[in-house]
């Protein structure tokens, strides 16, 4: 079987850019992912790591509605001949990953859903997710949790969870288009819905489908914080 009739099979692999993030905790003047580190925008960085992987064979970009035509004029300077959408996402991070699942109808199609906020996710995180999705429909990069993590309610510690059992989850997580659509779909009929990261919709919703964890990578940080500019730096300069 020829290499493009196989990947044909597997469904085509669309990574998604979620870059709706307002970038208020970073405490920058314009949103996070159009900030520069080392003279290159953080979505620049995020969607080459794609546009570069031959693994991918399309990407979609969902920006904030006000931020369409910087977005677009990014992708015009730069020449990436992968994206073939850009769309406006919603008010939440979910709704930024509906407008990309309803752009989408083949039910084989891999949905790599990533934050343009994760500037230098390594080809090896986004191989060995497409690696995992053969065999299981949803995948999530996790690095191990270094510090204890406290469960407290009212000021006061209730919990200690073992954090041997902790990881900490980072993007892209992969979907196959008719699991993450039907979780989606659930989800929504649901009205104490509220959610921050995909596979957890999953595994909330589709109880039985099995979320398996790939290693992550501790350069894959997102930036959250005006210091974490700082810390990407010193990641880009390989100290």
């Amino acid at each position: 079987m020829k290499q493009e009739e196989l990947r044909a099979a597997k469904g085509r692999a669309v990574a998604v850019i979620l870059a709706g993030g307002s970038g208020q905790r970073a405490g920058a003047g314009t949103p996070k992912q159009y900030l520069e580190i080392a003279g290159r925008m953080v979505i620049e960085r995020a969607v080459d790591a794609f546009e570069l992987h031959r693994g991918v064979d399309e990407i979609t970009i969902v920006a904030r509605e006000e931020e369409l035509a910087r977005t677009r004029a990014i992708v015009e300077k730069n020449g990436w001949r992968k994206v073939t959408n850009i769309a406006a996402g919603g008010k939440e991070r979910h709704d930024s990953c509906l407008a990309a699942i309803r752009l989408h109808d083949d039910p084989r199609t891999r949905l790599l859903l990533h934050d343009a906020a994760r500037p230098l996710v390594s080809r090896r995180v986004i191989d060995a997710v497409l690696e995992a999705l053969e065999e299981d429909e949803a995948v999530v990069p996790a690095i191990p949790v270094v510090d204890t993590i406290l469960r407290a309610r009212d000021g006061l510690v209730e919990d200690a969870p073992d954090r041997s059992a902790l990881v900490q989850a980072q993007t892209p997580q992969a979907f196959r288009l008719g699991t993450i659509r039907e979780a989606y779909a659930r989800a929504l009929a649901d009205p104490a819905f509220h959610a921050t990261d995909d596979c957890g919709v999953v595994r909330r919703y589709l109880p039985g489908t099995r979320v398996r964890v790939v290693p992550g990578e501790a350069a894959n940080m997102k930036l959250t914080y005006a210091w974490d500019a700082l810390l990407l730096e010193r990641f880009l300069a390989g100290e």
